[in-house]
């Protein structure tokens, strides 16, 4: 009787011994130099200065915006001022003349000046209550009591 086997070749024996499980084909790795100190703290100072230098940087981007920005508010802030002050005008100048012809110019004045008075009372209040908490937020002191 024949064989059941074919005539195949046997395939060769691989050598699995310069294989160092996948880490390199060619057996271990070969562990680099130590790095001296020195060259790890002239890494660590160069950074340090980089670090700095990007902070200075960003604090002269976010002053020159805050330059611009309070420019602009002062200027749009200072034309609001007028153009309310212009109003107000009006509308005293207004009511005194309404009020006029019923009860005699003079005490129409000194209506409308009495409840100027009292408006700019109010809001001379109003500021002086904000005014504390602007003294609050720059007090080194956040729970320091009293008024100063």
């Amino acid at each position: 009787m024949s064989s059941s086997e074919p005539d195949t070749p046997n395939p060769p024996q691989r050598s699995f011994d310069g294989v160092s499980h996948g880490y390199a084909p060619d057996g271990r790795p070969v562990t680099p130099p130590p790095v001296p100190l020195e060259k790890i703290v002239g890494d660590v100072v160069d950074d340090l200065r980089a670090t700095a230098e990007a902070e200075l940087t960003l604090l002269k981007a976010r002053g020159a915006l805050a330059y611009h920005g309070v420019g602009w508010t002062s200027a749009w802030g200072f034309i609001a001022a007028c153009a309310l002050l212009v109003a107000m005008l009006a509308l005293a100048f207004g009511a005194i003349l309404v009020l006029a012809q019923h009860i005699g110019p003079l005490l129409a004045t000194l209506i409308v000046f009495a409840v100027l008075l009292l408006v700019a009372a109010v809001a001379g209040w109003r500021a002086r209550l904000n005014y504390g908490d602007v003294k609050a937020a720059f007090r080194d002191d956040l729970l320091a009591r009293g008024d100063d």
